[in-house]
């Protein structure tokens, strides 16, 4: 005579739908599936004995799951997930651990070690070596994740030093927005970026990089064929480029630049044309203020602040010659250079458009507040040492 089991399964109609969605899915994992069927077959009015004649079924696992769903509180679902386990023991205690957070926490150079960041095979090799026991460079990934350690890693920065930061800063990212002096810009004044980008060299590979059927292969084995500057201007708001190659940077170079870009349209009759450039010696100071205004009436320089390349735009220009043109370098002389850079500029001008510059005042404004607060963290801490 086949007993009855205690555990009466009665469910409700959003537990049914979500075990039928459970069986019925490809994706649920084989365990959690079977239980699901178990509950579902023992709401439906099954057997303890009747489930388990089922293949890969034991009459021990119905008896579980059934009592677990019955006698559960609260979320009765939750009760067909595995229980914390307790594992297996730990091989190495909290003291080898602890010294391996310390030397993560600590620069290499530190504790004597020449090197100038930690990797995980090498925080075990020098946990051997201290504390005589032999740990894998697994555990150690494995307990720095858990504390949100990479030790390998770094971000670089750089300390704002211009004292006028700000407004400079501010000006130019109100140019990118179309306004200058609070007031919109006309439809006749453009924006331009300048910079330069130095010291393109010619590399002449022994053997030639194509390779036929199989990956592109670039050999390390060259000869040179000397360097030229490539200077650019990028109009920011119509996203064309004009630029030229010179032998080297200087202010005859960069002059040259500004007259073939004053002398073409829509720049020649334009109300005003505003130049961006950083502090390199060929723009710098109120002489190269003034050496361009006196050319060229309509030119209007500024200067962006020390240490804020990242604001022109020109730079993201010559990250695309650097990834699309330069890399791999491979020229035979200065001549291809700078053809191929002047055929570039034609195929990108055909396709270019404004880059999608979203930093704004209100973001440069946000970054000043979070290094004044930094800063006065550090002097509050300064005087309590």
């Amino acid at each position: 005579m086949t007993m009855s089991s205690p555990y009466v399964i009665v469910l409700t109609e959003a537990e049914d739908r979500a075990l039928a969605a459970k069986v019925g899915s490809g994706r649920t994992e084989y365990r959690d599936r079977l239980r699901a069927q178990i509950v579902l077959e023992a709401a439906h009015g099954g057997s303890n004995a009747g489930i388990a004649a089922q293949p890969q079924i034991g009459v021990d696992a119905v008896r579980r799951w059934r009592r677990r769903f019955a006698t559960a509180t609260g979320e009765r679902l939750e009760a067909l997930t595995d229980r914390p386990r307790s594992g297996r023991p730990p091989v190495h205690g909290p003291a080898v651990r602890a010294e391996t957070v310390a030397l993560a926490c600590a620069l290499p150079a530190e504790n004597d070690v020449p090197l100038s960041r930690w990797s995980c095979p090498e925080i075990a090799r020098e946990l051997a070596a201290r504390c005589h026991v032999a740990v894998s460079a697994s555990s150690v990934r494995r307990w720095l994740a858990d504390d949100a350690l990479k030790p390998w890693q770094h971000r670089s920065w750089i300390s704002i030093r211009d004292p006028d930061f700000a407004v400079k800063a501010a000006r130019v990212l109100d140019l990118y927005a179309g306004i200058w002096d609070g007031q919109p810009l006309g439809p006749n004044d453009l924006v331009i970026c300048a910079d330069e980008k130095t010291s393109i060299q010619a590399r002449c590979r022994c053997h030639p990089t194509p390779a036929p059927g199989r990956a592109m292969r670039v050999e390390h084995d060259y000869r040179r064929g000397g360097a030229l500057a490539y200077l650019a201007a990028w109009d920011v708001h119509r996203g064309q480029v004009i630029g030229r190659c010179q032998d080297t940077t200087g202010i005859e170079p960069f002059s040259r630049l500004v007259e073939q870009v004053m002398t073409t349209q829509p720049y020649a009759s334009a109300d005003r044309v505003f130049w961006i450039t950083d502090n390199g010696s060929s723009h710098r100071g109120q002489a190269a203020i003034d050496r361009m205004h006196d050319a060229w009436p309509t030119a209007h320089p500024i200067h962006l602040p020390v240490h804020a390349s990242w604001l022109d735009q020109c730079e993201i220009y010559f990250s695309v010659v650097q990834r699309k043109v330069v890399t791999p370098n491979d020229f035979f002389d200065l001549d291809q250079i700078r053809a191929r850079l002047a055929a570039f500029e034609i195929r990108y001008n055909a396709v270019a458009t404004p880059f999608n510059w979203r930093y704004t005042r209100h973001d440069l404004q946000n970054l000043l507040q979070r290094i004044d607060a930094h800063q006065r963290l550090v002097d509050d801490h300064r005087l309590a040492a």
